[in-house]
């Protein structure tokens, strides 16, 4: 099992800086960046700064998108990352939810999506590559060959499928044991019907996580559920809550969802919380004591999951690092 930490753009820098060298020697491999360029800082500036202050920890965006740059300018981004951190990037991607959303535009299409891995893939790599809105191959002369690793965050089976097919893992913002072995199973059986080698597919978890008692925990993380649910509205829109394609259990909290506030994206004073209930906090997220973090941990490690990302944006992030590295993370070494 390896371990993350997920910051947005509104950690100063110097907290950042702070925050990934302590979390690297408290034995975190992941540091993720929410990308969504209006609501937060960029992050892949964040991510340059940060990795001048590691050595070992790998950086990726949580996630990004295919519409937010022209292709060529995000390969080479990534490339120029790859080489200045001796091969320390990974790209996690999505439609572009809060991104493109904010800015009143639509996410972008699951075969966007798709053509996009593919096609920034063989640019860091050094290959010649033509994509639209470009009529010359695109090529780079510097490029040395770096294998790009791309996590796609999914939840429907559409989207789930596309992880399979190309992904070299899958970001699912959920931390529900029985609902990440589903997610995960499908992405296993649209891999192999492509005929790809899934034994090294990755699997993370992203979800917050607290310590000390329940109800303390439910009010610091009741955000979260409210921001999946904006995510899950969009499959039930498409799918229909009773298609059989998405769980019940998924579905069914989001009856009495009233809205989405972007502005307030992943925040804990998102004005629509109200219905969220406990069970569903303590459900999403993982909570408690040290003990009861082992125990969920060591649930989703059964259900297929290999990662698991923390997004801290409760408060105490030095606090959560420091006993995650002294009495959770040594239960998985």
């Amino acid at each position: 099992m390896q371990f993350g930490i997920c910051f947005k753009g509104v950690v100063s820098p110097d907290r950042a800086r702070a925050l990934v060298r302590l979390a690297e020697s408290h034995g975190f491999e992941y540091c993720w960046f929410y990308d969504s360029h209006i609501l937060w800082r960029e992050s892949f500036v964040a991510m340059a700064m940060c990795m001048e202050h590691t050595t070992r920890m790998r950086f990726a965006p949580c996630v990004t998108n295919p519409d937010v740059r022209d292709w060529s300018l995000a390969a080479s981004l990534y490339g120029s990352l790859a080489a200045q951190s001796n091969g320390r990037i990974d790209i996690g991607l999505g439609r572009g939810d809060s991104s493109r959303r904010v800015m009143g535009n639509k996410p972008a299409s699951m075969e966007r999506l798709a053509e996009f891995t593919t096609k920034v893939k063989a640019m860091v790599r050094g290959e010649e590559v033509t994509y639209d809105n470009c009529p010359n191959p695109v090529k780079f002369p510097w490029a040395d060959g770096y294998e790009l690793p791309v996590w796609i965050a999914a939840y429907g089976p559409q989207a789930l499928k596309v992880a399979g097919e190309v992904g070299d893992g899958v970001i699912l913002q959920i931390a529900e044991p029985g609902l990440c072995k589903w997610f995960a199973d499908q992405t296993q059986v649209a891999g192999k019907a492509a005929g790809r080698d899934m034994s090294k597919f990755k699997v993370q978890a992203a979800a917050p996580a607290f310590f000390g008692p329940m109800d303390e925990c439910i009010e610091a993380t009741k955000w979260f559920p409210a921001m999946v649910g904006n995510h899950v509205a969009d499959i039930v829109d498409k799918y229909g809550k009773d298609s059989g394609l998405v769980p019940k259990s998924l579905t069914s909290y989001i009856e009495k969802r009233r809205g989405y506030d972007y502005s307030k994206h992943g925040q804990s004073d998102n004005p629509f919380l109200d219905f969220i209930t406990p069970d569903v906090v303590e459900s999403f997220c993982v909570l408690g004591t040290p003990e009861q973090h082992i125990e969920k941990i060591k649930q989703l490690k059964a259900a297929g999951v290999t990662q698991y990302n923390i997004y801290l944006d409760n408060g105490n992030e030095g606090e959560i690092i420091e006993t995650y590295g002294e009495k959770v993370i040594p239960a998985f070494r």
